[in-house]
């Protein structure tokens, strides 16, 4: 079940790209998303096509991990949060370098990140406050079944249980949604359920 959280704030930029009835300002401020959830739930296929529909940059976060954590994770090793706070330093920082601009508009982002307890979220608002979160939620079961059928990524499987041990969902004084994942749902679909839940600032 999706849980109702803090509404995004009416955004000075239209959110309604072309290919959903509305407009992307280049002059107007762009959006700072971040599409977070555990291993499997589709941050990367998702926050791609949100990037696409919304006319933003994509960015992984996955690759701005350092070496030793890349290695901690191949080997099964759950990271500690000493290991993730400086890759939430460069998380934030990316954010907080698509926000700035000669015009003040800057490039936006879509930026995947797993962002798994409240205080990963809040190491990157304070590096980009007007940052927004997308929850990904979906059952132990629907991500179990992508994660058996993904290849070659550095994360085991293995993995999920310590991930979903470590996760704090969003909560309602956060600034962001959570959007239910459907098995079977095409990521077009779900891309316009969460333009949808950002216009609204609704779950979804």
């Amino acid at each position: 079940m999706a849980r109702a959280v803090l509404p995004l704030p009416v955004l000075p930029w239209p959110v309604l790209p072309s290919a959903y009835g509305g407009v992307v300002s280049s002059t107007s401020p762009q959006p700072l998303l971040v599409v977070m959830g555990v291993s499997g739930s589709g941050k990367s296929t998702v926050g791609a096509a949100l990037a696409a529909a919304l006319d933003v940059p994509f960015q992984d976060a996955d690759p701005l991990h350092p070496a030793s954590n890349v290695a901690k994770m191949a080997a099964g090793i759950a990271l500690t949060d000493d290991d993730r706070m400086p890759w939430l330093a460069l998380v934030g920082a990316e954010l907080s370098a698509a926000a700035a601009s000669p015009g003040g508009s800057g490039t936006g982002l879509v930026m995947a990140c797993s962002a798994l307890k409240r205080a990963y979220r809040e190491a990157i608002l304070a590096a980009a406050p007007t940052a927004r979160f997308i929850y990904l939620e979906g059952s132990r079961e629907l991500i179990e079944s992508r994660l058996e059928n993904r290849h070659g990524h550095f994360m085991p499987s293995s993995l999920l249980g310590s991930q979903l041990a470590t996760l704090e969902p969003l909560e309602s004084d956060e600034p962001g949604i959570t959007v239910e994942l459907r098995a079977g749902e095409p990521p077009v679909e779900l891309v316009a359920r969460i333009v949808s839940g950002i216009t609204a600032g609704d779950a979804v």
